[in-house]
């Protein structure tokens, strides 16, 4: 029988967790932090539209994580700046009753934003599945996550990385079906991935406070610099068309206690904890940088936000005036009239 190892009990591998128990699927939800702590101890207080309630999960602090066993599929649900340490973390963890095997071996699922996980997952493990995941969930409370979609808790599409389908993929999609997922399969995953980031690159402006019009402006310019740079790497995006499951009634519940603006980079900042910008805007920033193209606004916007997380303690929006100032900079340097000193050449 498949166990699935929850890598991360944030608001997509809790919110997992507490699906799969629901659902008599058998799982283990592994973390670390005050968050898992209070999970072991008090359980999970899991809000969804049709009501709160407290549920006793089985979890585990990764400094005592579960044996694994052959079967178990990976699902890591880390954020995008911590994943490289989970993948190393697990990668070579030893298999019960099987001699030499390690966890490398396994099937693991990655939920990130962005485009980084996926390839260095693939440098330690054999299958690796990608997953895109639209979820409006909350955690910015110990103990406490919140999910506003409703009549399911999210829209989950897995693909084998870099391509293709398979065994693994269609039972994770039963899986998932069955704990109250609309879950798919796809054979290009990346193309998903791709069309994912072109959303995720404005959640930065979750973290500034300005006038609409302005907000609007610098959102458009933030996705098409992504869509630029992304295109000019060789990126596709899938549409909402190819989709094979129906989305037609799957909304966000009014009242559920999801905010707008307050979705998962405004969450990291309010906990005090790394945020995933460099994933979402570092990821067009380097792009462009790799292709000649200038990316002057998710520059900006991933240089405001990373100076205030190494500040810590984020109690108030930004003033948008800071960023657009930045975008200007940095748009000034990248105009090809900019005067710039000549390269010293050496023979």
């Amino acid at each position: 029988m498949t166990r699935y190892i929850i890598i991360g009990a944030g608001a997509v591998g809790a919110s997992l967790a507490a699906q799969f128990e629901l659902s008599a699927i058998d799982y283990a939800l592994v973390g670390r932090g005050a968050q898992i702590r209070h999970i072991i101890d008090h359980g999970l207080v899991y809000r969804r539209p049709a009501g709160t309630r407290q549920i006793r999960l089985k979890a585990f602090d990764t400094a005592q994580p579960p044996p694994l066993r052959r079967g178990d599929i990976l699902l890591l649900s880390v954020k995008s700046q911590d994943a490289a340490e989970a993948l190393a973390s697990w990668a070579w963890r030893a298999i019960e009753e099987s001699e030499h095997l390690t966890a490398s071996g396994l099937p693991i699922v990655t939920f990130q934003n962005g485009l980084a996980t996926e390839a260095a997952a693939l440098r330690l493990f054999a299958n690796v599945y990608g997953a895109s995941i639209l979820t409006p969930a909350r955690f910015t409370e110990t103990g406490h996550v919140v999910v506003g979609g409703d009549p399911q808790v999210a829209v989950v599409t897995i693909g084998r990385y870099p391509h293709g389908t398979d065994e693994t993929t269609a039972e994770v999609v039963a899986d998932l079906s069955r704990s109250d997922y609309i879950a798919e399969t796809t054979s290009d995953i990346k193309r998903w991935k791709a069309a994912k980031l072109l959303h995720n690159v404005r959640n930065v402006l979750e973290l500034f406070d300005g006038a609409e019009d302005e907000r609007t402006a610098f959102s458009i310019a933030l996705v098409q610099e992504a869509e630029t740079v992304l295109t000019a790497a060789g990126h596709t995006f899938a549409s909402p068309l190819e989709r094979t499951v129906s989305m037609a009634h799957w909304k966000i519940a009014e009242s559920s206690g999801i905010q707008p603006r307050q979705q998962s980079t405004w969450q990291s900042f309010t906990r005090g904890v790394s945020s995933e910008v460099d994933y979402l805007n570092g990821e067009i920033a380097l792009l462009g940088r790799l292709h000649g193209i200038a990316t002057p606004h998710n520059c900006a916007a991933q240089e405001i936000a990373g100076s205030a997380a190494r500040q810590g303690g984020f109690t108030a929006l930004l003033p948008f005036a800071s960023l657009r100032r930045l975008a200007e900079n940095h748009l000034s340097f990248s105009n090809p009239t900019h005067s710039r000193p000549k390269a010293h050449q050496t023979g």
